[in-house]
């Protein structure tokens, strides 16, 4: 089974057992986090869409570790000017490990029987 998750402004395909590097979350290492924003849950015939999200759908994950990402260099010039510069930046992230994914079954809607209304006689 697996779910899709919004995290950072990102949509996730997520799996039990799976780890992930999430934008940097504001939580300690070893810390446990609660996903409320399930887009989708399910496999197969049995996926259940939101709209937009599921209310008695949730993931949870374990913060496993933090860092910075690779270092993405920008440079920025404008020719014949003798202008260059030359600048980076490193993303932070959070690493995750999917810990459960979890549903509650709403409960069948009983449907009261209809009763027969009663004809009345025009004398």
């Amino acid at each position: 089974m697996y779910a899709i998750i919004k995290s950072g402004g990102k949509q996730y395909r997520v799996k039990k057992g799976e780890k992930l590097k999430l934008e940097k979350l504001d939580t300690e290492i070893g810390k446990k986090i609660v996903f409320d924003e399930v887009l989708s849950v399910g496999e197969g015939a049995d996926l259940k869409i939101g709209t937009p999200y599921l209310k008695d759908a949730k993931v949870e994950a374990k913060v496993i570790d933090e860092g910075k990402s690779k270092k993405i260099e920008v440079i920025k010039f404008k020719r014949r000017k003798n202008y260059k510069r030359n600048f980076g930046h490193r993303q932070q992230y959070s690493l995750v490990e999917i810990t459960n994914i979890s549903v509650k079954k709403a409960p069948a809607k009983k449907v009261p029987a209809k009763k027969a209304a009663a004809k009345k006689e025009e004398k």
